[in-house]
């Protein structure tokens, strides 16, 4: 890895990065699928991960060639989802001490989704950790979705920085090339779902969110914290 720009701000992804919804999306995805007599198959998911919502679900239904309309499967995820987050919903691994982390710091923080608000808002509302970011982006923000580097370059501009010094923080294919094609210094976590994904726009790859890595390129330390993953 060539050295990095200062960093000097952190934009995290939602689904599969911070909370663990991209299992919980395979679930309810699943579910759908199997009213209409069909699977979810991992190369489904591969093709649907980072994208917004809207068109996930044209990308299933052009798949399985269902005879349904976005907003229909729109309604059945809203019906569905609810009680799978009541019961299911947790952030994902090294996730609350990075934040902490960044906080004591004193570096900036910000999310970037391709999830629509009012579901990033329930999410960030049941841990109360909205307050903890200087905003949030969601894909109704943007006109261009993921992979498209809209989303990322909004973030810079709101942050006030150049995008090679904010450090993206993303588990799948579409989210780094998003990050990549923004000109951020772009992290790949990859998940159980996204362990084959292609990461190569990537600046660095990391075992989780707490790898010893990214704690070292953040200039990190955490009081009891022990950072897993290699050393640089």
């Amino acid at each position: 890895m060539s050295p990095p720009p200062e960093i000097t701000a952190v934009v995290f992804d939602l689904d599969g990065l911070l909370f663990n919804t991209e299992d919980l999306y395979q679930h309810v995805g699943g579910e759908i699928l199997r009213r209409r007599g069909h699977e979810f198959t991992q190369e489904l998911l591969d093709a649907m991960m980072g994208r917004p919502g809207r068109v996930a679900l044209s990308m299933m239904i052009d798949w399985h060639k269902l005879e349904a309309t976005v907003e229909q499967l729109q309604d059945e995820t809203d019906e569905i989802f609810p009680a799978i987050l009541d019961e299911q919903l947790l952030p994902m691994p090294g996730a609350l001490e990075l934040l902490s982390a960044l906080e004591t710091a004193g570096i900036p923080k910000a999310i970037a989704t391709s999830s629509r608000r009012t579901f990033l808002e329930d999410v960030l509302g049941r841990f109360e950790m909205l307050p903890r970011f200087q905003f949030t982006l969601t894909s109704e923000d943007v006109t261009h979705g993921k992979p498209h580097p809209e989303i990322y370059l909004t973030a810079a501009g709101r942050l006030a920085i150049d995008p090679a010094n904010m450090l993206v923080l993303e588990d799948s294919e579409n989210g780094c090339r998003a990050a990549a094609a923004a000109g951020s210094f772009a992290v790949a976590v990859p998940g159980a779902n996204s362990q084959n994904h292609d990461f190569s726009g990537a600046s660095l790859i990391v075992d989780d969110l707490n790898d010893v890595r990214l704690w070292n390129l953040l200039r990190l330390s955490g009081d009891g914290i022990q950072p897993q993953g290699h050393p640089i």
